[in-house]
């Protein structure tokens, strides 16, 4: 694509790109991310492009490779528009039938169709399928409509109109404003308001200031941002732009996990489209700003995600957490102010420089504004990657967009934010998708990884896989983090043996109080929280474990009751 030197030219060639593109041509949007992948979504892909062309629809027909659909347990997923219409576990067999269909204008292909898995109900149209049905999908929504490696399908749907913008009718500090108003609250895990961390960067005495993206995601179940990321991944790249004009930086980093391929291809592609667009780099859109990215990969272990511990990672240094006293927003890569965001918090920024504070404000709670991704997994029957309004109750998200327990098990408990995060009984899943209620609760949203649990699963088997894996994790700088774990784990093996000893909850409370007061960073301090919350809710679990050498759930290596 040609250099696009202002904001002028930028309309003339979203326009060019419009007129180019018959309105009456349908798309085949065919999920490609990973779980689709996985599937066999490739032959599906080349199968649809083959029949295309077979049946002589080129120019008619699109064919697009997308990124996640969403509804990974109905994966391959077909999306045909303009007419809705949604396939499931769709094979390359059936790309010749579902291309007739489309180009003929047929009646959908009924054994194609989502099924009610209660009463066997074919569902047509995409916004009437339960999973779909209750959703706000803002961020991820678009991934439907774009093949993540074209930057002119970006431009099609309006990309890169709010950095046009934020440059040309915005000051950096109406940017920042703007942010502030919203309450855009970061997605990572902590809730911190974003504009306030941008505020603090921009403030902080520097000779340089920097923007980051946190593409770790580390945790287990957690996989709502390389679905977002590699789906649109000119969507982030445009909220960390416009962020780095508010903020004041010239440099950016994207920090990302080193075993995504599809993701960081993806990427690459976006950099180098955005460069040579004039959209990245110097004198943006003939704006005099000029701002670059470059891509890191982390090293495999989750602690890397930690705020100070990925600066250092940046510098090339090993991965180790710094005290929290010490703020990367005014003391971060280089010792220069650094503003770290989750890739769904910049994703937020072009809308809401696009549809204002109100727009934003209107959705979700007082506190928690807008929407939130989940990765639902688990004993869900459904599941997937799943945006709804903050302050959706978890019943809506569990019960209807999660379709219940799968199995004929029934629901014992949900488990939100990870390793790091805490588990609620089912009955208390009327509770509002809001950052503090959950808190409240023992149960933090974190990044937005929703574990469904069914009433076969063992609690205190399921506190000691999170301490397993976060022993296994943890860079081991501290002593507090690194000998509490090993301990806990060591307790918790003997719980689930049938060599648990009176006294040993209260050592497991022992531990968890010590590395919660005394570990370096938030890893150690809050990796005591699924035992804290275990304890809280399912205490009796521990203790006929314990007392009466029996696993209720019959879910441990001791004899079941």
């Amino acid at each position: 694509m040609q250099r696009i030197g202002s904001p002028e030219k930028l309309e003339e060639i979203r326009k060019a790109i419009l007129e180019a593109r018959d309105p009456k041509a349908s798309s085949i949007a065919i999920c490609a991310a990973p779980n689709c992948h996985a599937l066999g979504n490739g032959a599906v892909v080349d199968a649809f492009e083959k029949e295309v062309k077979a049946q002589g629809l080129e120019g008619k027909v699109r064919v697009m490779a997308t990124g996640c659909l969403g509804f990974c347990e109905m994966g391959p997923v077909v999306i045909v528009n303009p007419s809705n219409i949604c396939y499931v576990q769709v094979g390359a067999d059936d790309a010749a039938e579902i291309v007739s269909q489309v180009a003929n204008g047929e009646k959908p292909i009924e054994r194609l169709l989502y099924a009610d898995p209660d009463t066997g109900e074919r569902v047509e149209a995409l916004d009437k399928i339960p999973f779909y049905r209750e959703q706000s999908r803002i961020l991820i929504g678009d991934n439907a409509r774009i093949d993540p490696t074209s930057l002119e399908d970006y431009l099609a749907i309006g990309g890169y109109a709010a950095l046009s913008k934020a440059l040309f009718a915005m000051t950096p500090e109406a940017i920042l404003d703007e942010v502030k108003e919203s309450n855009l609250r970061g997605r990572g895990g902590g809730g911190f308001p974003a504009g306030r961390k941008w505020e603090t960067t921009r403030n902080a005495p520097g000779e340089e200031k920097y923007v980051i993206v946190n593409g770790h995601e580390g945790e287990p179940g957690a996989f709502m941002d390389r679905a977002l990321f590699t789906g649109n991944p000119h969507l982030v790249l445009e909220g960390l732009i416009i962020g780095a004009r508010a903020i004041g930086a010239t440099k950016g980093f994207i920090y990302t996990r080193h075993d995504s391929p599809m993701l960081l291809a993806n990427l690459n592609r976006a950099l180098e489209q955005a460069r040579e667009a004039g959209l990245l780099g110097n004198d943006i859109l003939g704006s005099g700003f000029d701002f670059d990215v470059e891509v890191h990969f982390d090293v495999g272990i989750f602690v890397s995600g930690e705020s100070s511990a990925l600066m250092r990672s940046l510098e090339g240094n090993m991965p180790e957490p710094r005290p929290k006293y010490v703020r990367t927003s005014v003391s971060g890569v280089n010792d220069m102010p650094s503003n770290l965001n989750n890739v769904e918090t910049w994703a937020n920024v072009p809308y809401i420089i696009n549809n204002g504070v109100e727009w934003f404000a209107g959705m979700g709670t007082e506190k928690s504004n807008g929407s939130k991704l989940i990765s639902l997994s688990g004993s869900a029957r459904n599941i997937g990657v799943v945006e709804v309004e903050m302050g959706t109750s978890l019943k809506t998200v569990v019960e209807t967009i999660g379709g219940g327990v799968a199995n004929g098990k029934k629901l014992k408990a949900v488990h939100f934010g990870g390793p790091m995060g805490g588990s609620i009984p089912g009955d208390m899943i009327d509770t509002p998708l809001d950052f503090d209620e959950l808190g409240k609760l023992g149960a933090p949203m974190g990044a937005g990884a929703l574990l469904v649990i069914d009433d076969e699963t063992c609690m205190v088997s399921l506190t000691r896989y999170f301490v397993e894996f976060l022993t296994k994790e943890s860079c081991g700088k501290c002593t507090p983090c690194r000998e509490g774990m090993r301990q806990m784990l060591n307790i918790l093996n003997d719980i689930c043996s049938g060599e648990g000893r009176p006294g040993d909850i209260e050592r497991l409370e022992e531990i968890a109080d010590t590395m919660s007061v005394a570990s370096l960073c938030s890893l150690g301090k809050t990796a005591p929280d699924p035992l804290r919350s275990a304890l809280r809710y399912f205490k009796a679990e521990y203790e006929a474990h314990i007392n009466e050498k029996k696993c209720p759930a019959g879910d441990c290596a001791i004899e079941a009751n």
